[in-house]
C-alpha cells in the first residue's frame, strides 16, 4: 500500500544511509522498524496460571499434559 507521511529531514536521510549501508530499500527499513515497534507495543498483561500440584480443593493441571488433564478429568482428583 502507498502511503505518505512527513519525517524530519535528518531522521529520513540517516534512514536512507542505514538502507544503504544494509543493501536494502528505504520502504523495507521503515518496514522492518515499524513492525519492531508494533511488536513490543503488544500488551503482555497475561498471568501464567498454575500449572500442577493442589491448592485447597483445585486440581492445578498443566493443560499442554493431555495425559494430565484426562486424569484430572477421571480421576478422583476433581472437585
Amino acid at each position: 500500500m502507498k502511503t505518505t507521511i512527513n519525517l524530519p529531514d535528518g531522521l529520513v536521510e540517516q534512514a536512507k544511509q542505514r538502507a544503504a549501508e544494509r543493501g536494502c530499500t528505504f520502504t523495507t527499513l521503515i518496514a522492518e522498524g515499524l513492525l519492531l515497534v508494533l511488536q513490543q507495543a503488544a500488551p503482555a498483561t497475561r498471568t501464567p496460571l498454575p500449572t500442577w500440584g493442589q491448592k485447597g480443593d483445585l486440581v492445578l493441571v498443566d493443560i499442554e499434559d493431555r495425559e494430565a488433564v484426562w486424569q484430572a478429568l477421571d480421576g478422583d482428583g476433581w472437585k
